[in-house]
């Protein structure tokens, strides 16, 4: 938001449960100096993967480095959907859902609840996802990054669930498949991970936590000018570019937590959407990534702002494949269409 107005360049140090982009820097900074690359590597993703938002960030990037990255959530704190659907549609691969098959772990309290295979991976996971597991687990994680749970995110219904993760701790470091594992956290930290094994070799967070300076310097140097960077291309899949959602009035963020919606926001910026794909017709949030599938549209380009013309269809209809994205109106229910004037088309007048 801040960046619309701004003349200059603005940096993302994390905004709300959504993505922290320059704790994502120093975490791939992390890896690379311990594992020395991240393509092919086995990334397990441990505690609060719907509210942390250092989690968001890391998803995608280790996606477009080649990692593969196994996401074992506290129960009821799971990946968000609209987080696993950009991670396939614009990165590639798969994701494979592994509900309650838990790893190699003695005590079962490695409990992997699905796992995104990257585009150059062997698919016998998504063929034999019990198996297949237990033969990609027989190499060892090569990294477990651990995230507090993010309460003060949390809903009402939540918080009186009491939602605790399954500590780190130095039982369960034992485990063959964690040997050679580099155990990393955002910091700070809460009850998710002991205390026990801060002296262990494998621990890196407080080395993580100390690489934020010179890779934060790094950022500002060149965003300053102060230093030039070479940025090497990596081979990943280019992100698509998608269609703005361009016309009036605009519809509202899904997200109730959405800046879009905030009382003390909207005064200074309009909700924006991006038309990320036809079938099903859906819309993505610009400022929370959200997305929502309008249940009906309508054309600017074939009512002319003639009364005779002005029609809405299903979404799903062959008329709504027709309209061009510059002339794309959405409707998230009937009453709102004919509330600006708009008519059912014959299919849809049928049923009124």
């Amino acid at each position: 938001m801040v960046a619309d107005y701004a003349g200059i360049p603005v940096i993302n140090a994390g905004d709300g449960g959504h993505q922290h982009p320059t704790q994502t820097l120093l975490d791939l900074y992390t890896i690379i100096k311990e594992r020395q690359d991240i393509k092919g590597l086995k990334i397990a993703l441990w505690g609060d993967l719907k509210y942390g938002r250092t989690t968001h960030s890391l998803i995608f990037a280790l996606a477009r480095f080649g990692a593969n990255i196994l996401f074992c959530p506290s129960h009821g704190l799971e990946v968000p959907d609209h987080v696993l659907k950009k991670l396939v549609t614009e990165y590639g691969g798969e994701v494979e859902s592994l509900r309650n098959i838990a790893g190699t772990v003695d005590d079962n309290r490695f409990s992997i609840d699905a796992i995104y295979t990257t585009p150059n991976s062997p698919h016998q996971l998504a063929m034999m996802p019990d198996l297949g597991m237990q033969v990609e687990l027989k190499g060892g994680v090569d990294a477990l990054y651990v995230t507090r749970p993010q309460k003060e995110r949390f809903t009402e219904k939540e918080r009186g669930q009491n939602i605790e993760p399954i500590t780190v701790d130095k039982k369960l470091l034992q485990d063959k498949v964690f040997k050679k594992t580099i155990v990393m956290h955002p910091l700070p930290r809460v009850n998710e991970m002991s205390h026990e094994i801060d002296g262990d070799k494998r621990s890196m967070y407080f080395k993580q936590a100390a690489g934020g300076v010179p890779v934060r310097m790094a950022l500002l140097a060149a965003f300053l000018g102060a230093k030039e960077i070479d940025v090497q291309d990596v081979a990943s899949p280019s992100p698509p570019v998608y269609p703005q959602y361009q016309q009036e009035p605009r519809p509202t963020c899904p997200n109730p937590r959405c800046v879009s919606i905030q009382a003390t926001e909207t005064k200074y910026l309009k909700s924006e959407f991006k038309i990320v794909n036809t079938e099903p017709l859906t819309l993505r949030c610009v400022y929370c990534e959200h997305g929502f599938e309008p249940k009906f549209v309508a054309s600017t380009d074939w009512h002319e702002h003639k009364l005779d013309t002005k029609k809405y269809h299903r979404a799903d209809s062959h008329w709504a494949k027709q309209i061009h994205p510059e002339n794309l109106i959405v409707f998230s229910s009937e009453e709102e269409a004919q509330s600006l004037g708009f008519k059912p088309d014959h299919s849809i007048g049928g049923h009124q």
